[in-house]
């Protein structure tokens, strides 16, 4: 529980105080958030799993909310390519794969060895998501086509 609370007030302030966290990426969050509150919902009355408590729920929102961070931050340092191709799956397996890793850290610091839900897949699938918050200017590819070539 101290970790949650912890984890929670530092996700507040982050997204309170930082430029790259607006309204379009708590939206985000939130979405996320609802979207597994009701997920685990529904596993509880159809499928038998463990009641969602309000401390779950609290969970949800801090791993989504943090795994969105992470793909905003990393959109910001690699802006997502115009075109579909190599470049694109290359950057989605460089925050997916480190972001299970964050993932599995943040189930065994928030839930131990009893977790009851997957909270590392949670926080991959939410930084993927927030990586493509920032997209590559026309601008920018136009003006330096020789520097843009060989990126990956």
């Amino acid at each position: 529980m101290n970790w949650t609370l912890i984890l929670a007030s530092l996700l507040i302030i982050l997204f309170l105080f930082h430029p790259w966290m607006n309204r379009k990426t708590l939206q985000k969050v939130i979405g996320i958030t609802l979207f597994l509150e009701i997920f685990y919902l529904i596993g509880h009355y159809l499928l038998d799993w463990p009641f969602p408590t309000p401390l779950v729920f609290l969970q949800l929102f801090v791993v989504s909310g943090l795994g969105v961070a992470l793909g905003v931050i990393f959109s910001r340092i690699w802006p997502l390519p115009l075109e579909k191709g190599f470049e694109r799956i290359f950057r989605t397996f460089l925050i997916v794969i480190p972001s299970f890793g964050f993932g599995m850290g943040l189930q065994v610091i928030l839930q131990g060895i009893h977790a009851t839900q997957a909270i590392y897949l949670i926080f991959a699938f939410a930084a993927w998501i927030g990586s493509g918050r920032f997209v590559r200017d026309e601008k920018t590819v136009l003006a330096h086509p020789k520097k843009m070539e060989g990126t990956i």
